[in-house]
């Protein structure tokens, strides 16, 4: 289908627009402006289904294509596509959307009209992010996604907005300008914008970097991904955005814009600078190690039990890099299939928040306790959430997992390599004892609050944005070849390149052309 991808990096930009529109009419109603994302999210969705027949298994190429002349003055094209690496990020975000606006319908009150314009943008821009095949157009989407998570956390989250929404902008934007900063080298040295081109000039061997240039092009891009992944230590922002972020925007916060940095480090870190990727995977993999284990440690400790599932993004996302760093088909499979089981789990995690926060507005774990006795489904479905967290067999979570640490063991990349996969290991026993504990103290025993005897349990909204998440849960746990399959050939293109020599053995025959490289003849 053509244009398809544009349609669905347009569609919820025309949604927010129809919101627009619908306010200046007379006779506006305000409860109709969720009406409206609703239906351009679930059509959004349903529009980007076609993608999984598109890139079958076995694809390599990006399929889907559009390529035009953007800005002809600095040659910047208007060029995107879809592999298996970017199919399965596309379909979450398009999930998660009408999920997240679901999860709003009676929490948001005030200013509905910003609000789900400001969904409706952010939706646009994540798609734009993954499917971006220009890396100016890559950059200006992601800078795009910032804006509208600004405003979100700032003017609907808690007590501690403002404080929050400007350290994650701050963190954030700052990575991002260095990014900028290494898109502009890459155009100074190969002349162009397009990932596709640059790619193909390295495979060619027309033009390589230069050891000293690759080391600080390499520096630039992976400063901002682990910004946003986020790796220790830059992991600050994560709980406090988390907190007090409003349902909806923990969602999309824990479900897609974190896997911005770990798409990132896979796209553009491990397949444009494949030596450097090499030279510093021990400090990665490094600090993914200390984040699993101190994610998981500290969110043991929470009294909050949403910053206690914020610090547990924080441990799971350290998988994913350990998982790329490995360089072995099964961590980076395994990694990118975390991605997803961690977008459903934590999505659906801060979803059950929400729903208690609505009925106590609070979110201490000590107001809690017994809530099995009064809500059965909630108590049911959020013990299901937290053991796919945990990783426990059949659900979507044990299978990335598993993949990472069998990768990580195998790793020829790694030294010490068992050394590696034991401390990492231990991160998933520490997610059983923070999440069982969590539990405990919340859902199970006798009701030791009595305003908490009296709450309502779900109800059929709640358990139908609900039932989506569960199901994949389920099914990405027993039939995970449905996900892996189509994403193995494109994940296989990157980690043939970066798990390859470096080119000619050394970099003595590389000399300088006009601040370009070339190999000598």
């Amino acid at each position: 289908m053509q244009h398809l991808l544009t349609a669905i990096i347009l569609l919820p930009v025309i949604g927010g627009l129809a919101i627009v529109a619908y306010s200046l009419l007379p006779g506006r109603r305000e409860s109709n402006y969720k009406w409206i994302a609703l239906a351009f999210s679930v059509a959004d969705f349903i529009l980007s289904l076609p993608l999984i027949k598109g890139v079958g298994a076995g694809t390599r190429e990006f399929r889907f294509v559009d390529d035009v002349l953007w800005i002809g003055s600095i040659g910047a094209r208007y060029h995107v596509g879809v592999d298996g690496i970017s199919l399965w990020l596309v379909l979450l975000t398009t999930l998660l959307m009408p999920i997240a606006i679901l999860s709003s319908w009676t929490a948001i009150q005030k200013r509905q009209l910003s609000y789900y314009l400001f969904l409706q943008l952010l939706a646009g821009a994540m798609v734009g992010v993954f499917v971006s095949l220009d890396l100016l157009l890559f950059y200006l989407f992601f800078e795009a996604s910032l804006v509208p998570m600004f405003f979100l956390i700032g003017i609907w989250g808690g007590e501690r907005r403002v404080y929050a929404a400007i350290k994650f902008f701050i963190y954030t934007s700052v990575g991002s300008l260095l990014m900028l900063v290494g898109i502009i080298a890459l155009f100074y040295i190969y002349g162009t914008f397009d990932y596709v081109a640059i790619l193909n000039a390295m495979r060619a061997g027309s033009t390589t970097l230069a050891p000293r240039a690759e080391f600080w092009l390499f520096l630039a891009f992976a400063f901002a991904f682990s910004i946003k992944v986020p790796l220790f230590p830059l992991h600050t922002w994560l709980p406090d955005a988390h907190t007090e972020a409003p349902t909806a925007g923990s969602v999309i916060l824990a479900g897609v814009l974190l896997k911005l940095g770990t798409y990132g480090l896979l796209r553009f870190n491990l397949g444009l600078f494949p030596d450097m990727s090499r030279k510093f995977a021990p400090v990665m993999i490094t600090l993914a190690i200390i984040g699993i284990i101190y994610g998981a440690l500290v969110a043991m400790v929470q009294p909050d039990v949403k910053r206690l599932v914020a610090y547990s993004s924080v441990s799971h996302m350290g998988f994913v890099v350990l998982g790329l760093f490995s360089f072995t088909e099964m961590g980076m499979q395994g990694a990118l299939y975390q991605m997803l089981s961690h977008g459903v789990s934590t999505g659906a995690l801060f979803l059950f928040v929400g729903f208690i926060y609505e009925r106590r507005h609070t979110r201490q774990i000590s107001d809690f306790g017994g809530l099995a006795t009064p809500m059965p489904w909630f108590a049911t479905l959020f013990v299901i959430a937290s053991l796919s967290s945990i990783g426990l067999p059949f659900l979507n979570g044990f299978v990335g997992e598993f993949l990472i640490m069998l990768g990580s063991w195998t790793s020829n990349s790694i030294q010490h390599a068992w050394i590696a996969t034991m401390l990492a290991g231990t991160g998933v026993i520490w997610a059983a004892v923070y999440m069982l504990w969590m539990l405990q103290r919340v859902v199970f025993g006798q009701v030791t609050n009595p305003e908490n005897a009296g709450l309502q349990d779900l109800n059929a909204r709640e358990v139908g944005l609900l039932l989506p998440l569960l199901l994949l849960m389920l099914f990405m746990g027993i039939f995970p070849r449905v996900f892996l399959d189509r994403s193995a050939a494109s994940v296989n293109e990157v980690r043939t390149r970066v798990a390859a020599p470096p080119t000619g053995g050394s970099f003595a025959s590389v000399t300088r052309v006009e601040g370009r490289e070339k190999l000598a003849p």
